[in-house]
């Protein structure tokens, strides 16, 4: 049961990942064919960033009501029907309106497994979990650009990867069973509600939560401006640049892949330091005045590298760091922030695209990376309880 139950929680991370990189990668032609500014493709991230900032801090009590295996099976759904109601929109503002539905399925599956795979499995179960996430949002802009270079339209992208969705909702719903078998919390700890100020009282809190925006500030908006960068700019085909999005997704998937065969011995600290330093390293091949695409693509798989570790290492460090009994307020809140991330940074670079040079591109990037190292390297030093980040 152990083994089964584990491999429907990979499988949920899938479809977690399934939708996150398609408006990127679609975005060039859906913009045309809506006939809208380049910059409205944040407008969408912000609806469905803020609907999961909503569901993450929320997500606390309706998983001690209905439980982790209830909330996933939902909130899958809930991204499935958006996915086919994007798949049908011919305007921007239905799917503004469809965005709703997208954003709020993703938050509370999201801090639901984080938490539960941190309370129950070791660190490499955790780094092969967003490993599977990768998996999801690799194959979709695959799925985008075979749909996009066969005429297809992007409507049939979002239609096969809501298919795909589907089938993954009904897996988690025959799978209910199986974590009744398993408690939500950890050696009969009773989990605690704390709200945000109670949070940011706890020592070391703002300065994860601070990583946490950065962090998905950074892979948002590498992830949905990657393929206007490589149009835009490089003078990729959109077909092509849908493809090459998925780069960054290749290599993040890659790295924690590898990085669940190494987090056990080395600790989550040294993985996320080494994680950092390789993002910063392939944002400056990206931003190399190079005339051949091949240092640049190679550079978006070097941010995906790097990225790889971090985040599932700070999430996997929250029940030692700060109590099992507030980890998942915790971890809602952590994903709220990093949300917020998420929801404003994208949108900002957008407008920054359109009204000063899109190839500001990589220095947008190495903003975030430079917050992330210094906040980082500050827990490292002693702000927050022993054992952050020790190896579990």
């Amino acid at each position: 049961m152990y083994s089964l139950l584990l491999a429907v929680i990979y499988l949920a991370f899938i479809s977690l990942g399934l939708p996150d990189s398609l408006l990127g990668s679609a975005w060039p032609v859906m913009r045309m064919d809506l006939d809208v500014p380049i910059s409205y493709a944040g407008i969408i991230s912000m609806i469905m960033c803020a609907g999961t900032i909503a569901s993450s801090l929320s997500a606390d009590r309706v998983i001690r009501k209905f439980g982790t295996g209830v909330v996933t099976a939902f909130s899958v759904a809930l991204t499935m029907v958006a996915l086919f109601g994007f798949s049908a929109s011919n305007s921007f503002i239905k799917l503004c309106l469809w965005a709703v539905p997208y954003g709020l399925g993703a938050g509370a599956v999201d801090a639901a497994l984080n938490n539960y795979v941190a309370l129950h499995y070791s660190s490499r179960h955790m780094s092969w979990l967003h490993a599977f996430w990768g998996v999801g949002v690799t194959i979709s802009p695959n799925i985008m650009g075979v749909c996009l270079s066969n005429n297809l339209g992007w409507s049939s992208g979002y239609r096969m990867v809501g298919i795909l969705q589907a089938v993954l909702v009904a897996i988690l719903i025959f799978s209910l069973p199986l974590w009744k078998k398993k408690s939500d919390s950890s050696d009969g700890v009773k989990p605690k509600v704390l709200s945000i100020a109670q949070a940011l009282k706890i020592k070391g809190v703002p300065h994860i939560l601070v990583a946490f925006f950065g962090f998905c500030a950074l892979e948002a908006t590498a992830g949905l401006w990657a393929s206007s960068y490589l149009v835009g700019y490089r003078g990729v085909h959109p077909e092509t640049a849908a493809m090459f999005t998925a780069l960054f997704y290749i290599g993040e998937t890659i790295g924690r892949f590898l990085n669940g065969f190494v987090a056990d011995k080395y600790g989550d600290r040294k993985m996320i330091r080494v994680g950092i330093i390789g993002m910063i390293i392939g944002i400056v091949m990206v931003i190399l005045p190079i005339k051949t695409d091949i240092v640049s693509l190679a550079g978006l798989v070097v941010i995906g590298l790097g990225a790889a570790p971090v985040y599932p290492c700070i999430i996997h460090s929250t029940p030692t760091n700060f109590g099992e009994e507030n980890s998942q307020s915790l971890v809602g809140i952590q994903m709220a922030s990093a949300y917020v991330g998420s929801t404003f940074m994208p949108p900002l670079f957008g407008l920054i695209a359109q009204f000063i040079n899109i190839a500001l591109y990589p220095v947008y990037l190495a903003v975030f990376a430079v917050v992330m190292l210094v906040m980082t390297e500050k827990l490292k030093n002693g702000t927050v309880p022993k054992g952050y980040c020790s190896t579990q």
